[in-house]
């Protein structure tokens, strides 16, 4: 027998999983605990809908990983139930975060005309054409409510700005049969502040704000998730405690605690261990550490991986420090070879700035003498994942 062969054979035998499902992300657990109240506010805002009535538009903040998406689907599922014999509502979701359908405005529209039964072409047609469209297929919706729920729209407004939020609002003038009622989540809580004035006053909007988790409260979702998710007696004493002493000092983020937690039961899992240990949360959370990194370069906006290619490029050829005043040299550089705007040098700092928050790089503030202050960067990923991050950015700016 080939080692392939008793890799194989024993997948199923040295399994520590029941049903693994309910420790990932997209789970949707029928008790979402620590969040009554929120949802309680949730309902009260949307409520309306069952009568027919356009609500306000609702902004829900807080933290990555605090239930709002849960919450918001909880809600408008509960609605959709008591809705569906008469056909007064349509909910729609959208992740502004997924790359190639939220990165242009045109893209946004062509993915909800998609989700409401039509299609335009992936390019080509001009943005007003599609809007048209879009007010067309509302037009011979049988409901007389969308609730449109987009989820991390920050991130729709960082890359696009708040022109298609207006625009989306506005539609609701044209349309006699339809009326539109914006959800936003936003894992930003000054997302507000990025829209100017005109925009804010056409929202009209509510606001409720998710608080982080606590690390007993993660204990808690932790301890119902496991219970479900595991086999008997597969986790050690301890384990579920330090899973949510890591995800509390994260913001109180229950998508990290759940992830580590099933990350932790893979590596045990592979190591052939009837027990998952304190020493494979440790590992889970080095792991989980490196592909976060990766996620974020690979999501970014096209500007910042510029900047990042800049300080890739140049500390590939420089071990000592290089500096801000190079990277902005060397990135307007990289911005004429793919036909890209520049940025000004401040915007390229703030940049750096957030890389720096982020944990890819390690900016120092030194002092040149009569030359001022400067930061000097230096790359902080792991030596093991730089090739792949290099490559992530060759792929998405095509060099």
């Amino acid at each position: 027998m080939s080692k392939l062969d008793k890799i194989f054979d024993s997948v199923g035998k040295r399994s520590l999983f029941k049903e693994k499902k309910i420790l990932q992300s997209n789970y949707s657990p029928e008790d979402i605990p620590h969040r009554d109240k929120q949802i309680e506010q949730v309902a009260s805002v949307l409520a309306p809908c069952l009568l027919g009535e356009k609500t306000s538009n609702l902004f829900i903040y807080g933290k990555t990983g605090t239930g709002k998406t849960l919450s918001v689907q909880h809600v408008t599922n509960e609605l959709l139930k008591r809705a569906n014999e008469e056909k007064i509502l349509r909910v729609e979701y959208l992740n502004c975060k997924l790359k190639k359908v939220a990165d242009t405005e045109y893209r946004i529209l062509a993915e909800l005309i998609k989700k409401m039964g039509g299609s335009v072409p992936a390019t080509g047609l001009p943005t007003d054409q599609v809007y048209l469209k879009f007010l067309e297929i509302l037009e011979k919706s049988d409901e007389k409510l969308l609730i449109l729920v987009l989820d991390e729209i920050d991130q729709a407004v960082k890359k696009i700005s708040d022109e298609f939020l207006y625009n989306l609002t506005r539609i609701n003038s044209e349309l006699n049969n339809t009326q539109i009622i914006v959800v936003g989540i936003s894992n930003d809580l000054r997302f507000l502040d990025m829209i100017d004035q005109r925009g804010r006053r056409s929202l009209s909007e509510e606001e409720i704000v998710f608080p982080p988790y606590n690390a007993l409260q993660l204990q808690e979702i932790l301890r119902m998730r496991s219970d479900g998710a595991f086999k008997d007696k597969v986790v050690s004493d301890g384990v579920i405690a330090k899973c949510a002493a890591f995800a509390a000092r994260e913001h109180g983020d229950a998508r990290r605690a759940l992830d580590l937690l099933r990350v932790a039961g893979e590596l045990a899992e592979r190591e052939a261990n009837p027990k998952i240990e304190m020493k494979h949360i440790d590992n889970a959370n080095d792991k989980i550490e490196r592909d976060k990194i990766l996620d974020i370069i690979e999501t970014e906006p096209k500007q910042f991986q510029l900047v990042l290619y800049s300080i890739f490029e140049l500390t590939s050829k420089d071990d000592g420090g290089i500096y801000t005043g190079d990277v902005y040299m060397h990135y307007q550089e990289l911005c004429k070879r793919v036909n890209i705007d520049c940025l000004t040098q401040r915007r390229v700092g703030d940049i750096i700035a957030e890389f720096d928050m982020l944990g890819i790089i390690n900016a120092r503030v030194i002092s040149k003498g009569r030359h001022g202050r400067m930061r000097e960067i230096k790359l902080a990923i792991p030596e093991s994942i730089v090739e792949r991050a290099k490559g992530i950015l060759d792929g998405a700016l095509e060099f």
